[in-house]
């Protein structure tokens, strides 16, 4: 008996040098192809494995992230006292 794992939880932390890259695998006569999407850095490398119908999926991904560093800009604006 097999089993596939498609989801997992974990958690890293971003740093200033981090890096993210793309790599498009074209379709195969026997695969619709995908595109990965890496981020890592010097111990953890997550990569994220997108077919061709998560488009969207990665999209929301895209704006979530556009969201999150606007919110570490805000906190960034605010003063040591918690004043804005």
């Amino acid at each position: 008996m097999t089993a596939a794992m498609r989801t997992i939880t974990t958690s890293a932390h971003l740093e200033p040098d981090t890096t993210a890259r793309v790599s498009v695998f074209a379709p195969t006569p026997e695969d619709e192809g995908f595109v990965s999407l890496r981020v890592g850095g010097e111990f953890i490398d997550l990569a994220l494995i997108a077919r061709p119908d998560t488009a969207d999926a990665l999209r929301a991904l895209a704006r979530a992230a556009e969201e999150a560093a606007s919110a570490l800009d805000r906190i960034a604006d605010t003063t040591p006292d918690g004043a804005v």
